[in-house]
């Protein structure tokens, strides 16, 4: 990834979150920005994106911010991957194994929920395509 800076409304067009979500996470520690401007201003790069894009994709599926922060120090460790031992790296892996299933078992339990939304749906069109006029 490179390492070219964004201002905040940058990051906001591209994770399609907004400013103040932004600035809850970092409040809550769950991103902060790479750096600051002169000015003050909040400096993200693309790995910062990607970090916001996992917080992001977790939300819908219904995890918490304490699960999204253990996710993500999961996550960061093993890419650090620097002193790691063998059992220190299984136990992350399981870790984030964990998390794949839950956000697995999640997207399946939205499939029946969207299915049960499109049946209702085409049941509601046939009443109306086979209403009578008025």
């Amino acid at each position: 990834m490179d390492d070219r800076h964004m201002q905040i409304g940058e990051v906001a067009a591209r994770t399609e979150l907004s400013l103040r979500t932004i600035r809850h996470y970092e409040e809550t520690g769950l991103v902060a920005p790479s750096a600051r401007s002169q000015g003050g201003f909040r400096l993200y790069t693309e790995t910062d994106i990607a970090r916001l894009m996992v917080i992001r994709r977790m939300k819908p599926l219904g995890f918490t911010l304490d699960q999204m922060r253990d996710l993500l120090d999961a996550t960061d460790r093993l890419d650090a991957g620097d002193g790691l031992g063998a059992d220190e790296r299984e136990v992350l892996v399981e870790r984030v194994r964990a998390y794949e299933q839950a956000a697995t078992e999640q997207v399946d339990k939205l499939r029946v929920q969207l299915a049960r939304a499109e049946d209702f749906a085409a049941t509601l069109r046939g009443r109306l395509h086979h209403a009578p006029a008025s």
